[in-house]
């Protein structure tokens, strides 16, 4: 479905700021039918970039320069997941070896299962843990103790848990935060300047502030520490980079980049209770995969923090059409209401993405 000011767009009619224009007003019509107050979005496909943030309601202001902050949440994850393989490719961390040879496991309860967990395990999501074993922001969660669901290495299971588990063993190897290393692998080296895991004191007057289901203003949500799995903070425009990189590899052995998005399970979100959407859904390292008819092995992932929802899509080249990629940042627990109202404006489909059932339904 593709509107005929966008069809216009694609013959030529317009100019490229007349082209920002058309779809920033598309995208406005969706975002407020979904009651979303802010989206920022940024989508490449060769040379072209649209990029820009709107606001649908008075009380939801615009940056002038684009660049409000917004919870990544679980986008945090596929940034992670690059720092692990460069690390890999480098010798400082073996994906096979278990991860208790690097840090301790007194959190966890089954010990001899803590035992069996990997780099490679956990970025595929097949560690067997729970999702999280407190709330990861309440002063509990640092001593809590970590339950399985399921035996390491047999079956998805999404879990953010995991992911912080792989995050203090890369902190005992590299004897530095998470943030240092992100600083030094990825947001000094790619100029994502807006980007980080912990709290800026730009981000008091950058960061938009999320809205839940009633509409109500929840605040701008400070995380007490970072997390690899969730804490993210940053813009479409920086993340956007980053999705340069992902896609082609950069900084990355081509074996290893080869396996990031290499489909290595099934990603059946409930086990035992499998939806027909699910059969299209794999899991990488470190990012989903959904095998599209109409547009290939789709690279993934989305983000919810609740009253913060996010997405991208990393579409590859095919048929003389080039790689693009979409990401979207939104202020709102209905911010995946609207993958499959936004998605065709950019991508001429007849079916919506199985993405949007497996993160929704």
């Amino acid at each position: 479905m593709v509107s005929l000011l966008i069809s216009a767009l694609i013959i030529g009619s317009f100019g490229p700021g007349d082209e920002t224009a058309v779809y920033k007003e598309k995208c406005r019509d969706i975002a407020a039918s979904a009651k979303i107050p802010l989206i920022q979005l940024e989508y490449k496909s060769g040379k072209k970039t649209i990029s820009f943030e709107s606001a649908q309601f008075e009380y939801a202001k615009e940056s002038p320069d684009c660049n409000t902050v917004f919870q990544a949440a679980s986008l945090s994850k596929p940034v992670f997941a690059y720092i692990v393989l460069k690390m890999a490719d480098r010798g400082e961390i073996d994906l096979d070896k278990p991860l208790f040879s690097y840090t301790d496991i007194d959190r966890f309860v089954n010990k001899e299962w803590a035992k069996l967990l990997t780099a490679r395990i956990i970025l595929s999501h097949k560690s067997g843990l729970q999702d999280w074993a407190a709330a990861p922001s309440s002063d509990a969660w640092p001593s809590s103790k970590i339950e399985f669901m399921f035996r390491p290495d047999s079956c998805f299971g999404y879990s953010g848990e995991a992911y912080a588990f792989l995050q203090r063993a890369v902190e005992k190897i590299r004897g530095k935060s998470l943030e240092e290393i992100a600083v030094e692998e990825v947001f000094v080296p790619f100029k994502m300047t807006n980007t980080s895991y912990i709290w800026k004191s730009s981000y008091d007057t950058q960061a938009a502030p999320g809205y839940n289901n009633k509409g109500e203003n929840r605040g701008q949500g400070r995380h007490p520490r970072a997390n690899s799995a969730y804490t993210l903070r940053t813009t479409a425009a920086d993340y956007s980079k980053f999705l340069t990189v992902l896609a082609k590899g950069t900084g990355l052995k081509s074996k290893t980049h080869k396996e990031q998005l290499t489909p290595s399970v099934n990603a059946v979100y409930n086990f035992g209770k499998e939806r027909p959407c699910d059969k299209y859904i794999f899991w990488g390292l470190g990012v989903g995969i959904e095998k599209n008819p109409e547009l290939g092995d789709i690279i993934f992932h989305w983000g919810d923090n609740g009253n913060f929802k996010a997405l991208f899509i990393i579409v590859p080249a095919q048929k003389g059409r080039p790689a693009s990629h979409l990401v979207y940042f939104t202020n709102s627990s209905f911010g995946h209401d609207i993958i499959n109202q936004l998605v065709p404006l950019f991508y001429n489909i007849k079916e919506p993405l199985q993405i949007s059932s497996w993160i929704n339904d």
